[in-house]
Parts: C-alpha cells; sequence; structure tokens
C-alpha cells in the first residue's frame, strides 16, 4: 500500500469518527433534517461551499480545462453566481416561509403551493436524477484512488460510498455541516499547495495560460458545453437545488441565509480558477492522456512533491465525499418525507421517519455504486442530474414565491411540459441542442410557457 493510500484512508476514518461523534444525539427529524434550525453564518458556509466543491468542481472541471483551457471556470464560475443569487434574492424569502411553516423539506414548501401530487412527481423525477450526480462524485472519488494506490474502479465506488454512508446516517445535516468544515479546511489548503506547484511543473504562467491558443477563451467559443453554456445549465441548479434549499432552512434568521451563501458564491468565483489552471497545466506536462478524468491525480501524484501531493488529493477526496453526503441528504430526506409521510403513512411518527430516512441513505448508496458502474464520466452523469433538477424545478419554485395566484395546475404543467421537451429535444440533437437553444433551456422555457398558460387559464375560470 502506498503511502498517500494510507493516509487517504486514515483521513476516511477520522471523518466516520467525526460524524459519528457528532451525530450522537440526533433522535428527531427536525435536527436530522434541518439542524434545528441553528447553523450559524459560518457553518452554513462551509456546508454549502463543501456540497458544492465536488466531483464535478475538481475532476471534472479539470478535465474540462484539459480539453478546453480556462474556459472551464465556468463550470464552478456559474454555481458562485447562482450562488449568489440565492444568497441575496431567492434564500432570504423562502427561509422565511420555511421557517413560518415548519418546512422540513421542499417538499412540503411544493405541496402547500401546489398539492400533493406535485410534491410526489418532483420527488420522484429528482430521485432519478439525483442518482447521477451521487454516481458523479463515487467516480471522482475512485479516480483518486486508482491514482493513489491502483486501487480498482468498482472498488474505489464501493469504499467512497461507504466512508459518506457511515457518517451521514449517523447525523444528518448536523454530522454533514460539522464534518464539512474539516473536509473545507483540507480542500483549501490543498488547492493553495497545487495551483502553484503545478504551474511551475509545467514552465511558468506564461505558457499556462496561452496553451494551444485557447487558455484565455473565458468564453468557451471553441466547445459546445464549455464556456458561458454552462451558465445556463449551472447557474439555476445552484438557485433551486432541493438539497442546497434545505440546507438554507437550516440557518438561524434570514440573514444568516445571506451571509452564509454570499460567502459561500464568492469563494465559489475564486476557487474556479484553480481547477482550470492545473488541468491547462497538465495538458502541457501530460499531452497524450486517454481518460481527461485522471488528469487532476495525475498531476497531483506524477508531478508534485509527495506530501504536497498527498495533501491535495485528500483535498479532492474531501471535496468527492462532502458532495456525496449532500446527495444523501437530499435523496434520503425526500425519501422520508415527501413520499414515506406525504403519501404511505401520513400518520408517521417522528421516529418512524428518522428511521426510513437512515435506511434510506444506506439503499441509496447501494443504488448509486451500481448506476457509479454504467456511468462512465464524471460531466456526463453531472450533465443529467443537473438538466433534470433545472428543468423540474426553476419555474415552479419562482413561480411559488413570486407569482401571485399559481396553483396546482399551472405547477404540474411546468414539470410536464418541461421534462418532455428536454427529452425530445435532447433525443433529437444528441444532446446539442438548436445553435444557442440547449435542451435544458428549451425545457426551462416550456415549463414557463406551460406555467403561464395554465395559471391565465385558470385565473379565466
Amino acid at each position: 500500500m502506498s503511502l498517500t493510500l494510507a493516509l487517504l484512508l486514515a483521513y476516511s476514518v477520522l471523518l466516520i469518527g467525526v460524524g459519528l461523534w457528532v451525530g450522537r444525539r440526533v433522535r428527531a427529524t427536525r435536527d436530522f433534517f434541518v439542524a434545528g434550525r441553528g447553523l450559524g453564518a459560518g457553518l452554513l458556509f462551509s456546508t454549502f461551499l463543501a456540497a458544492n466543491i465536488g466531483a464535478g468542481s475538481t475532476v471534472g472541471a479539470t478535465a474540462l480545462a484539459y480539453r478546453d483551457g480556462l474556459s472551464a471556470w465556468w463550470w464552478n464560475g456559474s454555481a458562485g453566481i447562482g450562488s449568489l443569487v440565492l444568497a441575496f434574492w431567492i434564500g432570504p424569502r423562502i427561509w422565511r416561509e420555511a421557517a413560518r411553516h415548519d418546512d422540513h423539506t421542499l417538499g412540503d414548501f411544493l405541496e402547500r403551493h401546489y398539492g400533493r401530487a406535485m410534491r410526489g412527481l418532483v420527488a420522484l423525477v429528482i430521485w432519478i436524477g439525483t442518482y447521477y450526480i451521487l454516481a458523479g462524485q463515487l467516480l471522482g472519488i475512485a479516480a483518486v484512488l486508482h491514482v493513489a494506490g491502483n486501487v480498482p474502479v468498482a472498488a474505489g465506488i464501493v469504499a467512497g460510498a461507504l466512508v459518506t454512508t457511515l457518517y451521514f446516517v449517523a447525523g444528518g445535516l448536523v454530522s454533514s455541516a460539522w464534518v464539512n468544515r474539516v473536509q473545507l479546511a483540507v480542500i483549501v489548503a490543498g488547492f493553495a499547495v497545487a495551483v502553484p506547484a503545478a504551474v511551475t511543473a509545467a514552465g511558468g504562467w506564461p505558457p499556462v495560460l496561452e496553451r494551444g491558443g485557447v487558455g484565455l477563451d473565458l468564453f468557451g467559443t471553441g466547445a459546445a458545453d464549455s464556456g458561458w453554456r454552462n451558465l445556463i445549465l449551472l447557474g439555476p441548479a445552484f438557485i433551486v437545488s432541493p438539497g442546497l434549499l434545505q440546507k438554507a432552512y437550516g440557518a438561524r434568521d434570514a440573514a444568516t441565509v445571506t451571509r452564509g451563501i454570499a460567502w459561500n458564491g464568492a469563494v465559489l468565483m475564486l476557487f474556479a480558477c484553480a481547477p482550470a489552471i492545473i488541468g491547462t497545466a497538465a495538458r502541457l506536462l501530460y499531452p497524450d492522456l486517454e481518460q481527461p478524468d485522471t488528469a487532476l491525480a495525475t498531476v497531483l501524484t506524477g508531478t508534485l512533491p509527495i506530501g504536497v501531493g498527498a495533501l491535495a488529493l485528500a483535498a479532492v477526496f474531501s471535496a468527492e465525499v462532502s458532495s456525496a453526503d449532500a446527495v444523501l441528504f437530499m435523496l434520503s430526506t425526500s425519501a422520508s418525507r415527501d413520499l414515506y409521510k406525504g403519501f404511505l403513512r401520513r400518520d408517521a411518527s417522528d421516529a418512524s421517519i428518522l428511521r426510513v430516512a437512515r435506511a434510506t441513505a444506506v439503499l441509496a448508496g447501494a443504488v448509486g455504486i451500481g448506476v457509479a458502474l454504467i456511468s462512465g464520466t464524471v460531466l456526463g452523469a453531472l450533465r443529467v442530474f443537473y438538466a433534470i433538477m433545472v428543468v423540474t424545478l426553476f419555474v415552479p419554485v419562482l413561480g411559488a414565491l413570486f407569482v401571485p395566484g399559481a396553483g396546482r395546475t399551472a405547477g404540474l404543467a411546468s414539470v410536464v411540459c418541461g421534462v418532455t421537451t428536454l427529452l425530445v429535444v435532447q433525443v433529437m440533437t444528441g444532446g446539442a441542442g438548436f445553435g444557442l437553444l440547449s435542451p435544458t433551456l428549451a425545457g426551462v422555457i416550456a415549463a414557463g410557457i406551460a406555467f403561464g398558460a395554465a395559471r391565465a387559464r385558470s385565473r379565466n375560470h
């Protein structure tokens, strides 16, 4: 066993230990789901940022930069822009409503505005898509373990699922928030040393910035899925993600929502430079990589001193695991509150809901392993999730918050028409869309039109 792999395994045990220690007193869904609405700005910032810096933000963004240069900034930069919108516009408003009605999930909010059927439909659609983002995180973990110690991909996927599930099941959002603080410290330290070391190894800033003539192509004009196109896909995703909105529910007040999430957005936009620079340097150092998803781990282990490389790999590992626990959070709370209590047992006790949430997290981890084994690439898996989530939720959530009189028909129509349009355009164009009209944008537009038409019709009757 290599020293780097041994350090990663020891670090995994530490994360599990912290999660079990913090979660030992969690006995109620209010703590498990929304941390008792007691998170301060610091904890909210750390749990948001740790959740947002995952496989796509590290392994995937570096692979994108390996191919397209610094336009890969938009993958994380778009998430930062979306986070700022959430911090100053959506987040405080939805927190006040959640606190007033004691909402624990986004499904509670949707059912109140659009009815029980909307709650179930959205939960099912998001459940399908969410497994792809979990698969993306597990693939990222597997890539790190493979490079660190030649661990087989399948074994790496299983190990990642095991670590994440063990500490999350203990305490839900409470455990995640404290474990995320540890992970975030490692992420920041790791990338702070990795970026200058990678640039130095590649020959300095001039060749990195000029690599292939596209290094400064921030708008990605030469790539079909890079540059500003990611803003359309990722900006809205970080505004209406059920997992992120539910983390916002855990804040102690609306001002905390704004501060914690705004800090997260600003740091995300700064962090976006790191994988873009490392990926561009990787192209100079290793121009013939067969799998771009391995570019980040290859640079960290093959170029940097062993101590620096080990710290940086631990940072990547932390990023993947922290995002995976955010996905388990989304799946387990939605299944237990939106599906189990919402449809199967309306009179379910608090203790039984908590048991279902924990059992669902274990089951979700197992299913995520299977999806990861067939998904192929990190970004390929994540794009499926983001597209489905944006088209399903963007219009209904904003409609409920800002459009008076938005009823059940309008909400259901937006979801059905939006997802149908997304799938049709995706299949017809092989995912390319029609020029500027990507499948995701087409789905959002169709959802908005359907929402407006249904609302107008109901008001006329």
